[in-house]
């Protein structure tokens, strides 16, 4: 009687205990699907800038769990794990007899200390090798990639073994004949493949029923169970950290990361009751259907909610439209009103807690404030500013002098700024000019052979087009002129020069700097960099915002013949041409205030949007800790 009385017990406490496991993932739902962090590496296929870190937690605490037999109920009524086990060695010694697989040196038993938890009741820990009939990997045919044919038997490769099945759209293909001389690397429907080299180790999926047969490589391991039902909960295993970290740890090799097939079969696997382990399986799928929802609601929310921000902030904008020959314009026309700009700012107001929790929201609010800025709608007009054009007048008096001084050489005119390239309505005492017309010269540097090390102080060095950024100055980004070679003192930064990045890579074309007053000396611009010498009338940091600008980026796109993503390289003529709304000197300074602070309040933003996510993936932590613990 008190044996019936502990079971029953043992049974409500085991469902109890479950029936809280179901309750951490829903009643944290928010947890897992706010918990999120910016990507450092695109996956393969992937797009994405962001990654869903709660939800990839929430898959591995599944597998976890399931593992660790804490996902569902325990069943007393189950055949025992050690049975399943004793008839799986009966069927390897009946093989071995009928000389159908070799003999192998027994494997020594799990101690105590090598279980990693404890197992719950019915369930055993056995070594990998004793569930299998073939472990092992496959190999190259003869001749390598020689051997490849368009089509015929599937060779499978690293790259064709993903964690949701076989990716077939690069795949190679054997002969017959090779395929039937590469017994030892046939493949059959309930194998289990894992990859045990390179950056892909440990990823692993069943080979599906559809396709019969096929053949691996050597970076491919085949997992042939005694048991094939048991193929899916030794996949799922594969995929739990509990085995990842045991793939991970246990890797062998120098130069590149792997698996052999010894280490391989002397893992420590949790065995549950084959019934038990259907179960799992099937509880596994249903929870993962639910991430995938998560997931897919997620990334919907955020998208959405990033239109909402575009849109909205679009209001503020100029509306662009497609011409004939297909170039985008801006429409003059839209938001001209004071009145309209300010029921547009209004309704951003009003919802700005909202609106901007995100990195890519207050990317874009930084890009707005940008363009509000050289639009001349960041900060009111002062009637008692000197006019631009009157400013205007002054540099060119002033280039004149030293032309006729022969102190700079006359620049090849300009044409006129056309009604097509000016893309909004330019408020009162603003002028349309050319960057040109703003800077007294410009030039390209210099690049001689230096050595491949960054230059000792006091040495003379040239600046590499990185160290040109958004605004800031990098010159530890330089290489030591050799000193079998005359340095060219023309080429030496000097504070004040603005510096713009034209050739190289879409992701450093076009980045202007104004150089600082503690910047080194003898430091040279390369032939990569353009130096403008600018007017002291105008404002060096002025110049670097309209530079930076949406309208800025879109016109090098359009003159490099690509994207603003994908634009290789940009003249000095390109960029001397750049179209600049130009305020009244008193007006380019408020500007550049405001730009200051609003910018400064954006850094906030991130600080806490920084903060809070990682409060969040904490309590993922946390909440994933607790819950195998």
């Amino acid at each position: 009687m008190s044996v019936i009385k502990k079971t029953a017990t043992n049974k409500s406490t085991n469902q109890s205990k479950n029936s809280d496991i179901n309750n951490l993932i829903t009643d944290n739902i928010d947890v897992w699907t706010s918990a999120i962090k910016k990507r450092n590496s695109q996956g393969r296929g992937s797009n994405k800038k962001i990654e869903l870190t709660g939800i990839k937690k929430l898959r591995e605490l599944i597998l976890e769990l399931a593992v660790r037999g804490k996902l569902i109920p325990q069943d007393a009524n189950d055949e025992p794990a050690s049975v399943l086990l004793e008839k799986i060695a009966e069927e390897k010694a009946q093989l071995i007899t009928d000389k159908k697989i070799k003999k192998q040196k027994p494997f020594p038993t799990i101690p105590d200390k090598d279980k990693p938890f404890e197992l719950p009741s019915g369930w055993e820990f056995e070594r990998l090798g004793n569930l299998t009939s073939r472990l092992g990997s496959g190999s190259t045919p003869r001749g390598g990639k020689s051997a490849y044919v368009e089509s015929g038997i599937i060779f499978l490769r690293s790259q064709n073994v993903w964690n949701d099945g076989l990716k077939l759209d690069d795949t190679a293909y054997i002969t017959d004949e090779t395929h039937h001389k590469m017994v030892n690397t046939h493949v059959f429907p309930h194998d289990v493949l894992l990859n045990i080299t390179g950056a892909s180790l440990g990823r692993s999926t069943i080979f599906p029923e559809n396709l019969v047969t096929a053949n691996v490589s050597q970076h491919v391991t085949v997992i042939r169970l005694l048991e094939q039902s048991m193929c899916n909960f030794l996949h799922l295993g594969i995929m739990s950290p509990l085995v990842q970290k045991l793939v991970w740890g246990r890797q062998v090799g120098m130069a590149i990361e792997g698996l052999s097939k010894k280490v391989l079969e002397q893992f420590e696997f949790p065995v549950p009751p084959l019934a038990e382990q259907q179960r799992i399986v099937a509880k596994v799928d249903e929870l993962m259907v639910l991430c995938d929802q998560l997931e897919h609601q997620t990334e919907e929310s955020l998208s959405a909610h990033q239109t909402l921000v575009e849109v909205l902030l679009a209001t503020l904008m100029p509306s662009t439209s497609k011409s004939a020959e297909g170039s985008v314009t801006e429409s003059k026309s839209a938001v001209t009103s004071p009145e309209s700009f300010q029921t547009s700012w209004q309704r951003i107001a009003e919802h700005f807690d909202l609106l901007f929790t995100t990195e890519q929201s207050i990317e874009q609010l930084k890009q707005t404030i940008l363009q509000l800025a050289v639009m001349g709608k960041l900060v009111p007009q002062n009637p008692s500013d000197e006019p631009a054009s009157v400013l205007l007048e002054k540099i060119a008096e002033e280039k004149a002098q030293l032309i006729a001084d022969k102190k700079i050489k006359k620049q090849k005119p300009l044409p006129e700024i056309t009604d097509k390239e000016q893309p909004f309505e330019l408020p009162k005492a603003w002028e349309w000019c050319y960057l040109e017309n703003t800077a007294l010269t410009s030039e390209a540097g210099w690049s001689p052979r230096c050595l491949p090390t960054a230059r000792e102080n006091e040495k003379w060095g040239v600046l590499k087009v990185s160290a040109v950024t958004w605004g800031v100055f990098n010159p530890d980004e330089n290489k030591e002129l050799p000193s079998s070679l005359d340095p060219r003192p023309q080429y030496e930064v000097h504070s004040g020069d603005f510096l713009i990045s034209r050739a190289n890579t879409a992701e450093l074309v076009a980045r202007a700097v104004i150089v600082p007053t503690d910047a080194p000396k003898k430091l040279m611009m390369s032939d990569k960099i353009i130096r403008f010498v600018l007017s002291p009338r105008v404002e060096g940091a002025y110049i670097s915002l309209v530079n930076n600008s949406r309208f800025s980026r879109t016109y090098y796109a359009e003159v490099a013949g690509g994207t603003s993503s994908s634009m290789k390289n940009v003249s000095r003529e390109h960029i001397r041409s750049l179209v600049i709304a130009l305020p009244p000197i008193t007006e380019q300074n408020r500007i550049i205030t405001k730009v200051d602070e609003l910018m400064a309040l954006c850094e906030q933003l991130k600080a806490r949007l920084s903060d809070a996510q990682t409060t969040q993936l904490h309590l993922a932590d946390a909440i994933v800790e607790n819950a195998i613990n």
